[in-house]
């Protein structure tokens, strides 16, 4: 069955991620409160806001009389001037909580989408885009907090202050509603022509700082062939080329938001109503101290119309940010963790029978591959670049899974044992190595971080890399740059043979990991290597003759395919194939 992830961890909140309003709401919910305290503190700062011009009206009504009542102006003014006080702590309040949940839904979402990319299969990882990755799990979980803060704070206050007149203005007359009704109804069917326009350009902005990103990412990983190539230029232009476009997109959005009619229609609003209330006054419905209230009321629609020109943008881009977000989370994995399955001590037996795997809409890599390892054996695969000798043994710890066939180990198929305890016993070295920038005690001990110091050097020594990890100021202390790239090749791969030694596992994979050592040291490497694999099934995939020589097994692979398979000496008689790596 599909899963979502290689693992998954439980977490105390299970999101709904079958849409991307159901999975912010889910995301939202445990934060109930203060969405209560934001909509109370939304009513209130609404609500005394009108409380104003009512007040104002009657003030006016008080001072146009025959013999005007300044004594009713001191509690008039006493009592705005303190309910413009409680409106400011309420309006405190409910800014207060919109950014408390924005931060809150930001660090969830961080949280829930680190998880997943850590759970996602190989094949995931090697088919997404890196700065694409990235630009979702910064820019994008920004923009959904910037969607709560303050995108749905200012929507829920201003919507608000657009009931406030339907509530004041029926106490002066029944008939100064029509102003504000019209107004409502105009006001709504152009935000939802403006919301529909604007769906898709959002959507187009947040594509094209993805692409941006994912080739801002590529440049900088691949900056020494660059420049290498003195193609700076080339990269320059592409990459300006891609910054254009994002520009496009958000002028775009520029030029709609521009278009919006709301400030027009609130125009229009105030001189209708100005009008209507003023025919009320001449006709005797409304005194003068009305209009002005009724005015002041009017004026309360400021606020939704303002706001509506970029809130509701803002608004737009969360929505548009979470589809990606989500859609990165909900993107499957063909590879399930098997919490269920065999979780015992591995001894090293290996069998592949009829294994054929290929990438995801790309060509088969291994082909109807079949043979058995004993446990303890030494296995050469040998063979020309890009003939899948890697893709082979990475089919062992379910780092991709096989389109057909069986792989077993001691004689259990690799998809009945528990991934991470299959994955725990096998140990691979590639010839890329990655260094994380810790220090070198916790990049060795990375496999098993409860490592005592002396098993931490115990490894070292027997990777050969204890001498000159002490030649550093710092020693196992020393901080390796990005990557290990203040490191040699040689250090970098002794560094993780270290690694491998520590975690003591049955299963050993030397993909090329000893390409880039000198001859000397070579020397000692092999030693290791060789002592390393007593006891233990070793996979090496190698060019290095004197690796191969030794080897119990050597598997000659060809396009995808077992060319031929023996002891050397075997293989020297009767392959072609095997005997002409020698002649070379």
């Amino acid at each position: 069955m599909s899963l979502l992830a290689e693992f998954t961890l439980h977490r105390k909140n299970i999101y709904n991620r079958t849409t991307p309003v159901r999975w912010i709401l889910s995301h939202a919910s445990p934060y109930w409160w203060i969405m209560i305290m934001m909509v109370i503190g939304a009513i209130g700062n609404a609500a005394l806001a009108a409380y104003v011009p009512v007040l104002t009206g009657d003030a006016f009504n008080a001072m146009i009389k025959v013999n005007p009542d300044t004594s009713v102006l001191l509690p008039l003014a006493l009592i705005i001037g303190i309910s413009q006080i409680v409106r400011g702590i309420l309006q405190l309040g409910r800014n207060f909580g919109a950014e408390l949940m924005a931060q809150h839904m930001e660090r969830d979402i961080r949280d829930e989408l680190y998880l997943s990319l850590l759970g996602k299969s190989m094949t995931f990882h090697s088919l997404q885009p890196v700065g694409d990755t990235m630009a979702r799990s910064t820019n994008d979980v920004r923009e959904i907090n910037y969607m709560f803060s303050p995108g749905v704070n200012l929507v829920i206050g201003s919507f608000m202050f657009l009931v406030m007149p339907f509530i004041a203005a029926p106490r002066y007359a029944v008939a100064l509603l029509i102003t504000p009704t019209i107004f409502t109804i105009i006001y709504f069917i152009a935000l939802a022509r403006y919301l529909k326009a604007l769906a898709p350009i959002t959507d187009e902005v947040r594509a094209t700082f993805g692409d941006m990103n994912t080739h801002l990412s590529e440049s900088l990983d691949g900056v020494e062939i660059m420049k290498g190539a003195a193609q700076e230029g080339a990269e320059v232009e592409r990459f300006v080329t891609n910054a254009r476009r994002v520009r496009n997109a958000f002028v775009q959005q520029g030029d709609l938001e521009a278009r919006y009619i709301a400030m027009l229609l609130l125009g229009m609003t105030y001189a209708g109503g100005l009008v209507h209330a003023l025919l009320l006054f001449r006709a005797g419905s409304i005194d003068l101290g009305a209009v002005i209230a009724y005015f002041g009321l009017l004026r309360l629609l400021e606020f939704p119309t303002f706001t509506s020109t970029w809130a509701y943008s803002q608004i737009s881009s969360g929505m548009s940010s979470a589809r990606r977000v989500l859609e990165l989370i909900n993107r499957e994995s063909n590879l399930d963790q098997n919490a269920a399955g065999l979780t015992s001590d591995m001894r090293g037996e290996v069998e592949f029978r009829g294994v054929s795997f290929a990438y995801p809409d790309g060509e088969s890599v291994v082909q109807n591959v079949s043979f058995k390892v004993k446990q303890g054996q030494t296995v050469a695969i040998v063979g020309q670049t890009g003939a899948g000798k890697t893709s082979l043994v990475k089919l062992i710890n379910r780092t991709y899974d096989i389109t057909s066939g069986q792989v077993f180990v001691d004689g259990v198929d690799v998809r009945e044992w528990n991934l991470a305890s299959l994955r725990s016993q096998i140990s691979i070295i590639e010839q890329d190595i990655f260094l994380f920038t810790r220090s070198l005690s916790d990049n060795i001990a990375f496999g098993k971080p409860g490592a005592t110091k002396d098993e931490i050097i115990a490894a070292s020594i027997a990777a050969q890399a204890h001498d000159f990890i002490l030649d550093f100021d710092q020693t196992y202390g020393t901080i390796v740059g990005e990557r290990g790239v203040t490191l040699s090749g040689g250090q970098r791969q002794r560094i993780a043979l270290a690694r491998a030694f520590l975690t003591d596992p049955r299963i050993l994979v030397l993909d090329d990991s000893t390409s880039a050592i000198d001859s000397a040291t070579e020397d000692k490497i092999q030693r290791a290597i060789s002592n390393a694999a007593r006891g233990r099934t070793t996979f090496i995939i190698t060019h290095r003759l004197s690796q191969i020589r030794w080897a119990d097994l050597i598997i000659v692979f060809r396009k995808g395919k077992i060319a031929a398979i023996g002891t050397h000496d075997d293989l020297m008689k009767t392959s072609e194939a095997y005997s002409r790596i020698f002649r070379e």
